[in-house]
């Protein structure tokens, strides 16, 4: 596993690719290349909304001397009203957006996260019947934002997705406009401490859930939304850290009924490092590892995983590992819609592009990791089956099953 930043660590697996300090100012965005996000495939229309929690019980783990403040975003079925949202609150967006463009080569302000639109509108009425409730968790040092794409399928499907930042690995924006510092460490030290905060902090979003659920707050929520959440059908999924995230907390919070890992190793550093507890233990719920080239439960591979070995030998819930073998680990992140789209602006080389992805064919790759989410979610949340997850699919020929 290469580490490619402080914010993409555990990020853009084998990729290859250096990333240098940037400088960025507000006015460089404005002539970036704004990104066309793929069109969700389900019947609803999107909504969301993005809403500050502040835990008063907790410190900030990195030492800010604050407590620990957090940013969600809530996508959901809504009525098609309101104003477009975009990809990325402005300053973060900037900061975020840069990252990308000078990891590809090109130039602070090519790429602008800020005026790139969605398929939700702001702050739009939910609509109305109960939804099963699906969280996702970025990689480590990485932003929400990176989900998107999956988490606008899932809720054109029907759900409410909640996204979470975890303060303190990638910039964090606001709503005072104020951007909460990068503080997590260059050096591979801080892993368990930010999982330690991540299960904390995918808790402490339960717990608020759960209140806007009983009426507690609900009105900082758009119209009918704080209805809608049935969270007695919830769900996890997250990329990479995200992943190992989902697991431990599944471990040790039984609200969460189903989870995925997308190409998360579940060991504390990568190829070498201290098994967690849910790779030792296993879990009792359902759980779908998702890898990539070669990243599998299986000894023998170009990416060894002994935590995905433990945990597939002692998992007692549902199980399942494919895989994307023509494709590295930051196909499973929005890097897997946007590098190629931005490659083909700047008329970049193939080997950038493949240094981040792969040889997968990304339209494809993205068809698939929706249609296999969606089944995931459906089976475990809905009660729907889906012959998918038995045997692999002519339709998705870039996954393969590896158990």
């Amino acid at each position: 596993m290469t580490t490619m930043s402080r914010r993409t660590a555990l990020g853009l697996l084998a990729s290859g690719v250096a990333v240098s300090a940037v400088p960025w100012t507000a006015e460089a965005a404005e002539a970036g290349y704004r990104l066309e996000l793929p069109r969700p495939t389900g019947p609803y229309p999107i909504g969301t909304v993005d809403v500050r929690l502040v835990d008063n019980r907790r410190v900030d783990p990195w030492g800010s001397g604050r407590v620990r403040e957090l940013m969600i975003s809530l996508w959901y079925p809504a009525l098609p009203v309101g104003p477009q949202a975009f990809y990325a609150p402005p300053k973060a967006a900037v900061q975020l957006a840069d990252e990308v463009a000078v990891t590809l080569g090109l130039r602070p302000g090519q790429v602008d996260y800020a005026r790139t639109a969605t398929h939700a509108r702001r702050n739009a009425p939910a609509l109305g019947r109960r939804r099963p409730v699906v969280l996702y968790s970025p990689g480590l040092g990485t932003s929400r934002i990176l989900g998107t794409n999956h988490v606008e399928e899932l809720a054109s499907r029907g759900y409410i997705v909640v996204t979470i930042d975890h303060t303190g690995e990638a910039p964090v924006e606001f709503p005072d406009g104020s951007v909460a510092p990068v503080l997590l460490p260059t050096d591979g030290t801080g892993v368990r401490t930010a999982i330690d905060a991540r299960v904390a902090d995918t808790r402490f979003v339960l717990d608020t859930l759960d209140d806007f659920a009983d009426g507690n707050n609900g009105d900082r929520l758009p119209v009918g939304l704080a209805d809608a959440l049935d969270l007695r059908r919830t769900g996890m999924f997250g990329y990479s850290a995200g992943g190992f995230t989902a697991a431990e907390t599944m471990l040790i919070d039984r609200r969460i009924t189903a989870g995925v890992s997308l190409d998360g190793t579940l060991q504390y550093g990568f190829p070498k490092g201290e098994l967690s507890e849910s790779a030792k233990r296993g879990l009792d719920r359902p759980f779908l590892l998702f890898g990539s080239e070669g990243h599998s439960h299986l000894p023998g591979g170009p990416l060894e995983d002994p935590s995905w070995m433990s945990f597939w030998a002692t998992q007692r819930g549902w199980k399942l590992d494919l895989s994307i073998p023509t494709g590295t680990h930051g196909a499973f992140a929005d890097y897997q819609f946007s590098v190629p789209a931005i490659a083909a602006r700047y008329d970049l080389p193939k080997e950038v592009v493949t240094g981040f992805l792969g040889t997968v064919d990304p339209a494809g790759s993205v068809r698939a990791q929706r249609a296999y989410l969606a089944a995931f979610f459906n089976h475990f949340l809905r009660g729907l089956p889906h012959p998918i997850l038995n045997h692999p699919s002519p339709k998705h020929p870039e996954v393969v099953f590896t158990r």
